[in-house]
């Protein structure tokens, strides 16, 4: 049954708990609303869902269903998985038919995605908003060097740089290519490639959703593992939500998807919508098969009509975090 939870052992015990719930914390930004709907938009709801017909039930309470996607509905409920696990790779094989099996994992993903898209649009709104070059104060210059840092780009390294204006607004437009949103789209048809739909060892073991790799030691390893290319293995994550911002971190920051970022750069300049299909042109290089991949990619947003949820957005509140059964 579908019921509403205290804050479940697993989660409450979790040393990333503080963290994961500021991640999925409701903006205050959305909440100005008034009396009860502020309460409630404000309200994290942890929610068990036990049996395939408690998740169609709770798709049904939060209005998330065919019938309002096709009537043209794209705001999407705050509900986010905190774990995926065996039972999904279970489910998907006994009790879900194709069609019910994609329809679930993408409803899972896509608010998933929509978030990690507000935490960059939140760093994307603070770079636009910085005064000119030679009116940035240290607060604002110390905060630009890390968020180079973060998305591998050239801090200023010698005094005569940090004091040049020049540098700064370099800096600031390097960011702006590079802190920006990727379409629901693009993530669901990714998500959906790499991990199996969410039934893969690596998705189910450690919540990784986009088969980043890790080296050192860190990560799950496979089972074939290519010591030509070093001791490298999957990366985990406590949440997907963790595995979805780190994916999107990843294309915003690696040399390799340089030309995603351009043609995104372009939309932008044009004043278009971002469009998931076009920027996978520029993922030639995320796997091994190349052109072959991007196709791949391709064929699985006009096969699952994706291209819509680069259209979605999330509802003001409550969060629901999606708990699996104890």
């Amino acid at each position: 049954m579908i019921r509403k939870l205290p804050v479940p052992g697993r989660l409450r015990a979790a040393c990333t708990l503080t963290a994961l719930l500021a991640l999925l914390a409701v903006p205050s930004s959305l909440l100005a609303v008034q009396g009860t709907a502020a309460r409630e938009a404000g309200d994290t709801i942890y929610v068990t869902l036990d049996t395939v017909e408690d998740i169609e039930r709770f798709f049904e309470e939060v209005n998330f269903t065919p019938q309002t996607w096709a009537e043209g509905v794209r705001e999407l409920p705050r509900m986010y998985i905190t774990d995926i696990g065996e039972r999904w790779r279970q489910r998907t094989q006994n009790e879900l038919t194709v069609q019910a099996k994609k329809r679930i994992f993408f409803r899972g993903m896509a608010p998933l995605a929509l978030r990690s898209n507000e935490l960059i649009r939140a760093e994307r709104e603070r770079v636009l908003a910085l005064p000119p070059p030679e009116d940035l104060t240290e607060e604002d210059r110390e905060w630009l060097v890390q968020m180079a840092t973060d998305y591998r780009l050239d801090a200023p390294d010698t005094w005569e740089e940090a004091t040049e204006p020049e540098t700064w607004a370099r800096l600031t437009e390097d960011l702006l290519t590079r802190v920006d949103e990727v379409p629901v789209s693009l993530v669901l048809a990714q998500a959906a490639n790499e991990s199996g739909w969410g039934t893969s060892r690596f998705a189910r073991e450690g919540n990784a959703l986009f088969g980043q790799w890790s080296f050192g030691g860190s990560g799950m390893l496979p089972e074939q593992q290519r010591k030509s290319l070093g001791n490298y293995g999957v990366a985990a994550f406590e949440s997907p939500l963790l595995s979805v911002v780190s994916y999107m971190r990843n294309l915003n920051s690696h040399p390799a998807y340089a030309t995603l970022r351009e043609i995104r750069a372009a939309q932008r300049q044009a004043g278009g919508p971002l469009s998931g299909y076009e920027l996978a042109r520029g993922l030639d290089r995320y796997s091994e098969r190349g052109q072959d991949y991007v196709d791949e990619l391709h064929a699985i947003m006009r096969v699952n009509r994706l291209s819509p949820a680069d259209e979605t957005y999330l509802a003001p509140g409550p969060v629901y975090l999606i708990v699996p059964p104890e």
